[in-house]
């Protein structure tokens, strides 16, 4: 329910009045079927390969509709390698002591990373957040910085993070409430770029 139905009057039953009653019908074999679900509240349904391209359209709506109405306008977006370390913090995705070394040398981009976002958020706030806000894939490395970055100067930072196959969890600095999370690439890297006034790229990425 939007804030604006909230604040008003409807005759219609609202999707999510409906979706209560509906789990609160008699228990018989007709309800407990598969096909007596609500489509849109049926994961087994939604999921079907006829149902990608409303997938798809619910993955562009989503995050275009939360940063809508946090009046979000512009977007800083930063790239760079996940694997860079912090300063002086150990080469966690070194495979050998080449990586190693080298992970450990570029490591200053992650602090670079880290005061750009920093200033770029110092200016964001002057438009009360809306604009200029740092937008990061929301993993490690270069991602994390620029995330850490803006939550030095307590600002918020958003967060694009996609399904890996290897479990991931964002860092632990995205802004929860604008923290994402994708199925599809394309409409992630759509959303990278939809609001973006400035895009800065930091070795690895």
């Amino acid at each position: 329910m939007t804030p604006m139905e909230k604040a008003g009057w409807t005759p219609l039953p609202h999707s999510d009045e409906d979706l209560e009653r509906s789990k609160s019908v008699p228990d018989t074999p007709q309800t407990r079927a598969e096909t007596y679900r609500l489509a849109w509240n049926d994961p087994d349904f939604m999921t079907r390969r006829e149902l990608r391209p409303v997938r798809l359209q619910l993955e562009l709506l989503k995050p275009e509709m939360i940063l809508a109405e946090r009046g979000i306008r512009s977007t800083v977006i930063l790239f760079g390698g996940a694997r860079l370390p912090e300063p002086g913090g150990a080469a966690w995705a070194a495979k050998n002591e080449t990586q190693k070394k080298n992970l450990e040398l570029n490591s200053k981009y992650y602090e670079e990373a880290r005061k750009f976002a920093r200033l770029c958020s110092q200016q964001s706030a002057t438009s009360y957040y809306r604009e200029f806000v740092v937008v990061t894939g929301g993993g490690p490395g270069v991602m994390e910085a620029g995330n850490r970055g803006a939550d030095d100067v307590g600002a918020p930072s958003i967060g694009l993070n996609i399904v890996l196959p290897h479990e991931q969890a964002p860092n632990a600095y995205v802004t929860p409430e604008l923290c994402f999370n994708f199925h599809y690439f394309a409409i992630r890297k759509m959303h990278f770029v939809m609001r973006a006034k400035a895009v800065a790229v930091f070795p690895g990425g």
